[in-house]
């Protein structure tokens, strides 16, 4: 079992709001902690628009009740028309994401009908607003989220699995059963990629001389998403189709062999130069070749011209599969390998990327 920090924050701004209820006197104090655990956001950003939204949405909710029960009253059969009336207008306004606490707000408005009616409407809906306020500023002060090294990091034991693999694959050394399982698992990867992705991306810096910066890191890492894609890609054809590559001629077999284990090699020193602990440029350029499209293509092309028997055509077929797949790869990785070398050029090694990713 792991403590996140989303966890914690959230622990911290039911406290927050329950002290700060209290504080003011507020004859329900629960109802705030409810607020603020609705409100609490993985990222600052998010809590703006959800506060944002979550005022509008409340706003909706508190005057439906108001109105509801100074006209019909009280009953359970008017509040769930009251109810539905409110979930209509939220996605009117595209506000579905306050839907349920907006709900909230209704039904602990509505749940009197006391003569002093309004006032508690008034109390009822500044304390759900408490909360709110209360999950926004726990966002904003405490553990800001480091989404650029929960990235950094799930792509790099994303990349280090698919690269492990293909050089066992393309050896044919591995158990077929566990590598099943680990391309499910990796596919999973990639998705959490890109919802780190996204959360990064909605961070917002308190410096805009950094937002330059940070906007060239956004391209290099939505280029490491796509190649580690790609990378899997290539994973997923070698291994569905093993036994054509079985079938093939030693040497073209050699070659596919050295041309992968130079790509996944130059796709792993690339994260370390991105990093700063290879420097950019390489030193020694001459090994920085990926991928000899052009021997792999020919050989491919001289292969298929071999084969006349057309029981063996769709060999040919899988193997074009699996040649194109490579290829695409490789030029993914040299797209990234020019995006990286750009960013050096012009922020000598400012990746700051802390080991205690899991924070």
């Amino acid at each position: 079992m792991k403590l996140g920090a989303r966890i914690l924050k959230t622990g911290i701004a039911i406290v927050l709001s329950l002290y700060l209820a209290q504080l003011l006197h507020s004859p329900s104090p629960v109802f705030a902690a409810i607020a603020a655990i609705f409100a609490i956001q993985p990222t600052i950003y998010r809590s703006y628009l959800t506060i944002v939204d979550q005022i509008q949405g409340n706003v909706i909710g508190a005057a439906l009740a108001v109105i509801f029960v100074l006209l019909l009253g009280n009953h359970f059969i008017v509040i769930g028309l009251a109810a539905i009336i409110v979930i209509l207008l939220h996605r009117k306004f595209k506000l579905e994401s306050t839907i349920g606490l907006s709900l909230v707000t209704l039904i602990s408005i509505m749940e009197t009908t006391s003569s002093s009616f309004i006032q508690f409407a008034g109390i009822r809906f500044s304390t759900i607003m408490i909360g709110v306020f209360s999950a926004f500023i726990v966002n904003l002060v405490f553990m800001p989220p480091k989404y650029e090294n929960k990235l950094y990091f799930k792509i790099v034991d994303t990349i280090e699995e698919i690269t492990k693999w293909i050089r066992l694959s393309i050896r044919h050394n591995y158990d077929h059963q566990l590598l099943k399982e680990d391309i499910k698992k990796l596919k999973e990867n990639i998705h959490s990629m890109e919802l780190f992705y996204k959360m990064y991306k909605e961070e917002r810096g308190y410096f805009k001389k950094n937002d330059l910066e940070k906007s060239r890191k956004l391209v290099i890492y939505r280029q490491m998403t796509t190649t580690a894609r790609k990378a899997l890609d290539t994973l997923k054809r070698i291994h569905r189709y093993e036994n054509e590559l079985l079938q093939l001629s030693e040497p073209f077999k050699q070659t596919i062999q050295e041309q992968l284990d130079s790509l996944v090699y130059q796709h792993e020193q690339l994260m370390l130069r991105f990093i700063g602990k290879i420097p950019t440029p390489p030193p020694y350029p001459e090994e920085n070749v990926y991928l000899n499209k052009e021997e792999l293509f020919n050989l491919f092309l001289t292969f298929q011209t071999e084969i006349n028997d057309k029981d063996l055509q769709p060999l040919v077929y899988h193997t074009m599969q699996i040649i194109a797949s490579i290829i695409d790869y490789g030029e993914q990785v040299e797209h990234l390998d020019i995006l990286i070398t750009s960013f050096h050029s012009y922020h000598h090694n400012e990746i700051s990327i802390e080991e205690d990713e899991n924070e």
